[in-house]
């Protein structure tokens, strides 16, 4: 017989990756530690391969875990919505969507937060580049979406303001001024690639991309590695391994917004902005 993935446990890996351990994960998704735990020794006996290497609270996937990562995405994209669309959600289901970035910052504090302001709701995430989460909202697929985004209209509510930080490995030094500056960027279409981008040009100091990565463990990898700084949202909880840069331009603060699916009653969409909001006060 065919091996068969449990969806409980493929969303378990991804809160993993997502979260950057098994003590967010599992905070992140209502669990203990040691159901993460089990959740991942059961894909890891299906598939007969390691995945996961545990280092403290942290987590580094193996090739293997890595391929499956890629695989479990898609899954539980196909999964959801086909849900959705048979209606079989139901009434009490809130899917929150959020890039990845802010997920990795404070997805803990605002499961927390969501759970306490919608008791009777079932709250699911999808985590997503901004882009293809506006247009999820827009489709009716995903409930909210936390974008970074300054977009105003009837859908949209302020949820804060967020300021964004350079980051580089701790040895990395910044080539001359007359030289462009190494860049490690998420792939397009990406609103902190834009900023990262438009702040080199606005120095006169054109960017070198030398590094373009499609997920957050990719651009961290790489820039722990010493091949250029990123640009990332700044929380009191610094990226591991990464040292924040003051000798590069500081940036404005970026808006947050809380964008609502069509037809959604607006209280809901009110309240999440709401929680990013005491969220950001708590962690930013």
């Amino acid at each position: 017989m065919s091996a068969v993935l449990d969806v409980v446990a493929l969303r378990s890996l991804v809160a993993v990756a997502d979260c950057g351990g098994f003590h967010r994960a599992a905070a992140a998704l209502y669990l203990t530690q040691s159901a993460i735990s089990q959740h991942l020794r059961k894909l890891e006996r299906t598939l007969d391969r390691k995945l996961v290497v545990r280092e403290g609270r942290q987590a580094r996937f193996t090739a293997d875990g890595e391929l499956l990562l890629a695989e479990a995405r898609r899954i539980l994209d196909v999964h959801d919505d086909a849900v959705r669309r048979l209606g079989a959600e139901g009434r009490g289901t809130l899917v929150f969507g959020s890039t990845e970035h802010a997920a990795d910052r404070f997805l803990p504090e605002l499961a927390a937060g969501l759970r306490t302001a919608f008791p009777d709701r079932e709250i699911r995430f999808r985590l997503d580049r901004t882009a293809r989460l506006a247009d999820a909202v827009d489709r009716g697929n995903v409930d909210i979406a936390l974008l970074i985004d300054d977009t105003v209209d009837e859908r949209s509510i302020d949820a804060g303001r967020f300021r964004l930080e350079w980051f580089s490995a701790p040895e990395w030094e910044p080539p001359a001024e007359d030289r462009p500056l190494p860049l490690v960027v998420f792939d397009q279409p990406c609103t902190l690639r834009r900023h990262a981008i438009a702040a080199m040009d606005g120095l006169g100091r054109g960017p070198d991309l030398v590094c373009e990565a499609a997920d957050l463990a990719g651009v961290l990898a790489a820039t722990r590695a010493g091949l250029g700084v990123t640009l990332l949202p700044s929380t009191r909880t610094r990226p591991v391994g990464l040292l924040e840069r003051r000798d590069l331009p500081r940036l404005d603060p970026v808006d947050l917004r809380v964008r609502a699916r069509p037809g959604l009653p607006p209280d809901v969409p009110a309240a999440a902005a709401r929680v990013v909001r005491e969220v950001l006060t708590e962690v930013a």
